[in-house]
């Protein structure tokens, strides 16, 4: 079995459509946001398609879950797959969010990817740093 690899870089989100699903105006409540995001370094990606399912708590607190398709590179690897994200959010506005590709969920050159990872977001950053740990068959 191949040894884990190390990679990172940041990514930059340039669309996020959220719209509330149910009353917005009840607490907790729920949101769905569709959001598009371009990743660099380690994984190369222009225009990901990421959907979020989104608990807010509070009006500034909760969680998220979401699936995000990735087309791309990772480390000059062509292919796509896809990543379960996990997260909260704190009242400050940053983000925590842990992901996992897809079992099964790798093509071309990525086919049985395997691999997680994590970033977090603070309020006004226009670039996210992440770290992504991964296996190739």
């Amino acid at each position: 079995m191949p040894s884990p690899s190390t990679t990172d870089g940041h990514f930059t989100y340039a669309d996020w459509k959220e719209h509330p699903v149910g009353s917005a105006d009840t607490s907790p409540r729920l949101a769905h946001a569709s959001v598009t995001n371009t990743f660099h370094g380690g994984i190369e990606a222009a225009a990901t398609q990421c959907e979020y399912s989104i608990a807010y708590v509070t009006e500034k607190t909760g969680s998220f879950a979401g699936m995000e398709l990735i087309t791309g590179r990772v480390d000059g690897r062509a292919g796509s797959f896809v990543l379960q994200e996990r997260g909260f959010f704190d009242a400050d506005g940053t983000v925590h969010c842990t992901f996992e590709v897809v079992a099964g969920s790798g093509s071309g050159e990525l086919a049985g990817l395997r691999g997680s990872g994590r970033f977090t977001a603070r309020q006004g950053e226009t670039e996210v740093a992440y770290a992504f740990r991964y296996e190739l068959d």
